[in-house]
């Protein structure tokens, strides 16, 4: 008995301790902490509690625990649809915007916050009981989010040249590089995550952003993955096997979203053997702290 309540003031402790916001280190994965709950960017998953108790008069009775759980169930919906509208879409935008200005996106989204799936379930030893739930921010979230706008043109193919035939003596023109993804190491700028984060040369160009990608990827599996790590990033299916790594100089924007790369970098990606595959199917990784 006296090791639990000594853990328990442990963990009371830490929690304390904790900040309210934050970005957890889970291994490799981005985690936002959050009071309520977090916002996994690395699996792209959303979390949220709920605690609920019986009515006073219900203590002790077979009503009880009904009662406690629809209570908590309904104070986690209310949160988690809080988290929800706080989820960053692009460096000026939150969910929350398109929710107050829209709608029909507003009933969507809240749909999709009651069809939310119940993966937890704790019972207290004081009646009350925890709820936590779960969601996806790919997927049907993110086809209701996500500009319609998303979405390489169609374009015609592109001629391609005709390689002049090396002379006699004269050195074969070496081929472009091929790049199976694009990986964006952001640390130390204070880089933020979005559900659709763009990367920009020196001069404000864009070089990877929605104009770049299909929309049923970005859809399915997001416009980027998130790590902590460098390694993890390089060696993440989303880009193996073989990613252009190239090196963040700041953030672009009020969320601090947007990553600036060097001309030489944006250069690289841009005449890249194949680019415009990788892009297109979102094989983009970002790593901040």
């Amino acid at each position: 008995m006296k090791k639990r309540v000594y853990i328990g003031g442990i963990m009371t402790l830490l929690l304390l301790l904790a900040p309210v916001f934050g970005y957890c280190q889970w291994g490799d994965a981005l985690v936002q902490s959050m009071p309520n709950g977090s916002i996994d960017w690395s699996n792209g998953i959303i979390q949220a509690k709920g605690i609920g108790a019986p009515p006073q008069a219900l203590y002790g009775k077979p009503q009880a625990r009904p009662m406690a759980i629809r209570a908590a169930q309904l104070d986690a919906y209310r949160n988690l649809l809080e988290l929800v509208q706080g989820v960053r879409v692009s460096s000026t935008t939150l969910v929350k915007n398109y929710v107050t200005e829209n709608d029909v996106i507003m009933t969507r989204v809240d749909g999709l916050v009651k069809g939310a799936k119940t993966v937890k379930t704790e019972y207290m030893s004081d009646g009350t009981v925890e709820v936590t739930l779960q969601m996806s921010i790919n997927g049907d979230f993110a086809r209701v989010i996500l500009p319609p706008a998303i979405g390489v043109p169609e374009q015609p193919p592109a001629a391609i040249p005709q390689q002049p035939v090396p002379g006699e003596g004269e050195a074969p023109v070496a081929a472009p590089a091929v790049y199976t993804g694009l990986v964006v190491d952001a640390r130390g700028l204070d880089a933020k995550p979005a559900m659709a984060p763009r990367i920009l040369d020196e001069d404000g160009k864009e070089v990877y952003g929605s104009a770049h990608v299909s929309r049923e990827y970005a859809i399915q599996q997001g416009m980027s993955g998130y790590s902590k790590r460098i390694e993890a990033a390089v060696a993440n299916e989303r880009v193996a096997d073989n990613p252009l790594v190239v090196k963040g100089l700041r953030t672009e924007g009020p969320g601090r979203c947007d990553i600036v790369i060097s001309n030489a970098d944006a250069d690289k990606i841009r005449n890249a053997s194949g680019n415009l595959s990788f892009l297109e199917k979102c094989r983009v990784m970002i790593v901040v702290d």
